[in-house]
């Protein structure tokens, strides 16, 4: 009985120090690899090489299409004309099929999709095959933000580049430089920031890019992603992570670390009671973990913040704990984890 206690609070001991590894380093990408300094309380990041952290921003070149709702598709069933027909991928990724009833196609490449439709009407049909096919890619869809004359929504036929959406969107300023202002050809901006989900920035230096010859300055963009194209005089600073509403926000002199988490909506609940927000300079490689309660005190925060810092709020280390156990058995409690460490 011992040495299977001994056996349970060891294996427990490890899930937590892994889960406490995977909390600390995040899922935040901004070019840099952390190192923690556990005595000093202190953080060192490794710098990136930023072309090398934007080659691995980028899909790849080859990677298959994955249907999005509102997408047009054909279904070919090769011989079964009654199943044959376009359907439209409703708002919650899903179509509609004889007998079957609704079929989740979202998010799967053709082939996945197929497979799904084929094992929801197996009961009812043998011997059946099915091609699917798209017709309208109206899923291809990017939110173009700031400095620009046509910001909103677009979409695309195809899986846009950083340059279609940016001349799309036509930069505020003019023309671009060294060009005739009567051929009226939109500006490129200095730099802009590419946002994908809530935990993950990019920004290009987009005129050096373009100056170099780059491709990266076309780099290939993900469906939903954010595009945010910051004016000359403005000052900002990305939140990401567990809030609310994910993003870039002015930088004003009054601005503080407790005022930009309310711009940006407040903490989901996943951040826990007291997360540790990390506030990253990636000009210096610095990061500052500052914990909540820290932060809600009445004495000032002595902490500087600056144009192009990253503000991040990571999930919180309980959440993440119980996610764990949960998948690893259902008869696994939390607490008769904790009740294993604490024996």
């Amino acid at each position: 009985m011992e040495s299977t206690r001994r056996s349970a609070k060891i294996i427990v001991l490890v899930l937590l120090w892994t889960l406490r590894a995977t909390f600390l380093n995040g899922a935040l990408c901004h070019g840099q690899a952390s190192v923690s300094n556990s005595d000093s309380g202190t953080t060192t990041d490794l710098k990136m090489n930023p072309l090398a952290a934007l080659r691995a921003f980028e899909p790849p070149a080859g990677e298959q299409y994955q249907i999005g709702r509102g997408d047009e598709i054909t279904l070919d069933f090769g011989g079964r004309t009654e199943l044959n027909g376009k359907r439209i991928v409703g708002p919650d990724g899903r179509i509609t099929l004889p007998l079957a009833g609704s079929v989740m196609v979202a998010d799967k490449t053709r082939d996945e999709a197929g497979a799904a439709i084929l094992a929801a009407l197996q009961p009812f049909y043998s011997n059946l095959s099915v091609t699917v096919g798209v017709d309208k890619y109206t899923s291809n869809r990017v939110l173009l933000l700031g400095a620009v004359e046509h910001p909103g929504i677009l979409t695309f036929d195809t899986p846009p580049t950083l340059l279609e959406v940016v001349t799309r969107g036509g930069v505020l300023g003019g023309v671009a430089s060294g060009v005739d202002a009567q051929h009226k050809m939109p500006s490129i901006p200095e730099r802009c920031a590419i946002y994908r989900g809530s935990d993950k920035v990019m920004w290009v230096d987009l005129k050096g890019l373009l100056d170099s010859g780059s491709p990266l300055a076309d780099i290939r963009l993900r469906r939903d992603d954010v595009i945010y194209v910051p004016s000359t005089q403005d000052r900002y600073i990305s939140v990401l992570g567990q809030v609310q509403h994910p993003g870039a926000f002015q930088l004003e002199s009054t601005t503080t670390l407790r005022k930009l988490l309310a711009e940006a909506g407040g903490l989901t609940d996943a951040a826990g009671a007291n997360p540790s927000i990390r506030v990253i300079s990636p000009s210096t490689g610095a990061t500052r973990t500052i914990p909540l309660k820290t932060l809600m005190q009445p004495v000032p925060l002595d902490l500087t913040l600056k144009s192009g810092d990253v503000v991040f709020v990571p999930k919180s280390t309980f959440n993440n704990v119980s996610y764990v156990f949960e998948k690893i058995s259902p008869l696994i409690s939390l607490f008769t984890a904790f009740a294993f460490l604490n024996q």
